[in-house]
């Protein structure tokens, strides 16, 4: 069963190597997100599930000490998810390596000293499905006794001129929606969310919310949305489920 849930936002930038100068930004997020991960570590689990978005090639599962890099934006720095040493004893573990979503994760992690639980990984595609998500959340919610969700996943981008989907005055309705929602633990809410308007306004964290909304069902847990902004006209939450 599901007992705790982290949702955090997934861009590079919340890595400070990657960010460089601009990494006092998102300071304030990063601090939630520190906060997030102590709510998943103090629930005990036995599992911890890493969800986030990923393109066609880094879907599907990831397997405890898959690697992951910031080569792509520049940055010589690499990442492991959970043990490093899980790499040997796992076949599973490919070439791939982790989409950019599950890196910042195992980023997240490594900067929290995440040794808690075994740590396994899950990229979704953008274009899956409600009730796909909703039915991988409810696998994984029974994967073990006691099974923490790290969600990763940026709100809207268009909330202004410079955003990157520029400006839709439907962006800041749709964040607040999917804010109170997650500050709530609103398992209906996030079922129910609009799949060709999150579509629309490039809200990248929608699969990997209804996968959470999935895991939860019954779960009885309750929310509290710890960040809600919009830096770079992108939404950004966190939110921690207990």
């Amino acid at each position: 069963m599901l007992v705790a849930a982290a949702v955090c936002p997934c861009p590079p930038l919340l890595v400070p190597d990657v960010a460089a100068g601009a990494a006092p930004e998102l300071q304030a997020a990063r601090a939630a997100c520190t906060d997030a991960l102590g709510v998943l570590a103090a629930s005990r689990p036995d599992l911890l599930v890493v969800v986030g978005p990923a393109e066609q090639n880094g879907r599907g599962p990831h397997p405890e000490g898959t690697r992951g890099s910031f080569s792509g934006f520049g940055v010589d720095l690499e990442v492991c998810l959970g043990r490093p040493d899980a790499a040997a004893a796992s076949p599973d573990v490919s070439e791939r390596g982790l989409p950019p979503s599950l890196a910042v994760a195992a980023w997240l992690l490594e900067r929290t000293g995440w040794s808690d639980a075994p740590v396994e990984g899950l990229g979704v595609g953008e274009p899956l499905e409600a009730e796909r998500c909703i039915q991988a959340g409810e696998h994984i919610g029974g994967r073990a006794g006691r099974v923490a969700l790290l969600v990763m996943g940026d709100a809207s981008a268009c909330r202004t001129l410079k955003a990157p989907g520029y400006l839709d005055e439907r962006a800041a309705g749709f964040d607040a929606e999917v804010a109170r929602a997650l500050g709530t633990a609103d398992v209906a809410a996030l079922k129910a969310l609009d799949t060709a308007l999150a579509h629309e306004l490039k809200a990248a964290g929608r699969a990997p919310w209804q996968v959470l909304a999935g895991a939860a069902e019954g779960a009885g847990l309750g929310g509290a949305l710890l960040y809600d902004d919009a830096p770079y006209g992108v939404g950004y939450l966190v939110a921690a489920w207990s």
